[in-house]
């Protein structure tokens, strides 16, 4: 495994920021890690990245564990934190050299990281005259200057324009064919974008771990949003079948929430027919990831 965390627990006087967390990552996976702030993310973070120890539990990064092979554990880590530290008065490719010195890699892959981050166009410039946006992509640049096994991304895009989003996420992407993505984002579409599978974190405590694709499965509820071309009862509505919940949007227009693996769409239909109305429109929303969260980290 290329990340392994069993129950580890972590507090900050009475606050539990971490509640016996367990869960593993295989190499070449990338996996969203998702909470409300205050969760524990930034938390676990840290601790995978030895920046600070555990109370309780254990953990490693390729074999390595976080608090007996500290240094082995840095070397194949690219780490991107949060608040992404950097030094502003120096130029940019001053700055890779810097770094590039104290990983002591080749010269030559700063201006593979530049173009793999896409900085060539500010790289003459100082990080201070830098845009948020393209600070991100000098911190990234660095996290994959040692071109490590392992990249743990604390909200990368942050301050990104929606173009650049979509650059950094297919740099992500492309690295995460050969590499282990852990990333942290409050961003629902980048996860649906880059990841093959989502961890939600909710105080301190995993409440989903599961593959994207899976994760939509499992969900049986549909959700169909109907107008008829008149008025219908509440009462009428009420007996469709498989019907969970029923909500009247605006005068004829109904939101209809069903459990049920059958497309419930026809019996929308039938129903309609039934009652001598007409079907003016009628939309399928499926649920989105965004919603999932909701639900899964609702107090």
């Amino acid at each position: 495994m290329s990340i392994e965390v069993q129950n580890i627990s972590k507090s900050y006087g009475a606050q539990k920021a971490l509640d016996n967390v367990s869960f593993s990552i295989k190499k070449g996976e990338i996996v969203g890690f998702l909470g409300p702030n205050g969760a524990g993310k930034s938390t676990l973070m840290k601790i995978l990245t030895t920046f600070i120890n555990a109370d309780e539990g254990t953990a490693s990064v390729n074999g390595n564990d976080v608090n007996e092979a500290q240094l082995k554990v840095q070397q194949s880590v690219g780490y991107l934190p949060e608040h992404n530290p950097l030094y502003l008065d120096l130029y940019v490719r001053e700055y890779l050299e810097f770094n590039a010195d104290v990983y002591k890699v080749a010269k030559s892959r700063i201006e593979e990281v530049i173009q793999l981050t896409g900085l060539t166009p500010e790289s003459h410039k100082k990080i201070g005259q830098l845009s948020k946006g393209y600070r991100q992509r000098v911190g990234l640049a660095t996290a994959l200057l040692h071109n490590p096994d392992v990249l743990i991304l604390d909200e990368p895009t942050t301050g990104l324009d929606p173009n650049q989003l979509v650059e950094i996420r297919n740099v992500i992407k492309n690295v995460g064919k050969d590499k282990t993505v852990f990333l942290s984002t409050h961003i629902m579409q980048e996860v649906e974008a880059i990841c093959d599978r989502v961890i939600i974190i909710d105080n301190g405590k995993i409440v989903t771990d599961k593959k994207l694709d899976n994760l939509f499965s499992a969900n049986k509820e549909q959700i169909i949003e109907v107008e008829f071309d008149d008025k219908v009862s509440e009462e009428a509505i009420a007996c469709i079948p498989h019907l969970k919940s029923y909500k009247n949007n605006h005068e004829n227009t109904w939101e209809l929430t069903f459990l049920s693996e059958k497309d419930m769409r026809p019996t929308v239909f039938d129903f309609a027919h039934d009652n001598g109305l007409r079907t003016l429109q009628l939309n399928q929303k499926n649920k989105n990831l965004e919603q999932i969260f909701r639900e899964k980290t609702k107090k």
